[in-house]
């Protein structure tokens, strides 16, 4: 599984650039630092001059009912396994959309290849270590939530930037480790308790 990491992300902050420009996601409004600064604004209230400050919104969800210790420990290692992928999912989107407005700047598609191929190098050198500290379960986890950024699924973007052949390829290594390379984040669905968390994340609620 962490064989298959690299190229498969590598293949999203290269791929992915297209559908950043048309999708505002949570990211966009939600900070992993929560100390903000505010330019305060007024309002007149009765003739007095009052500071007017937008505040940011909060998510509210129902308390989870566990119904045993070991669906509080699942919980418990999610929130954990969130904290520690979701800054690079978001550093990922990062260099995603870096790249994107690189390549729009450069001449011709001989350039625009040569800066690929040296942002392959120095995305190998930098995120194979990263990577390799990755459980099984996170290397999954960061696939979603990478997902989750760019709006496209690995398979999606694995076949449009390498064909068919290789999606089907990819896909049936990953198999062999429990995952699917076709299968999308899922906030509404199978991946609703990872998106709580990762807005509680988010929030500085966790």
């Amino acid at each position: 599984m962490r064989n298959i990491l690299c190229p498969i992300l590598f293949l999203f902050m290269l791929t992915a650039t297209h559908s950043l420009k048309a999708q505002e996601t949570m990211s966009d409004t939600l900070s992993y630092d929560i100390r903000r600064a505010y330019i305060v604004g007024q309002s007149v209230h009765r003739g007095e001059t009052i500071p007017h400050i937008k505040l940011p919104t909060y998510y509210a969800y129902a308390p989870i009912i566990f119904k045993s210790k070991r669906q509080r420990n699942e919980y418990d290692r999610l929130v954990r396994d969130v904290k520690r992928v979701l800054p690079l999912a978001a550093e990922i989107r990062g260099i995603i959309i870096e790249t994107y407005e690189t390549l729009q700047l450069l001449p011709d598609d001989k350039a625009r290849e040569r800066h690929i191929d040296k942002l392959e190098k120095e995305l190998k050198d930098v995120y194979t270590p990263k990577m390799k500290k990755l459980t099984l379960r996170q290397g999954k986890l960061l696939i979603k939530l990478v997902d989750r950024e760019c709006n496209q699924n690995a398979y999606q973007l694995i076949k449009l930037f390498m064909g068919s052949f290789k999606a089907v390829f990819y896909n049936a290594f990953a198999s062999m480790f429990g995952a699917s390379l076709k299968k999308s984040y899922d906030p509404a669905g199978d991946d609703w308790m990872t998106e709580q968390v990762v807005v509680k994340v988010l929030t500085g609620q966790l």
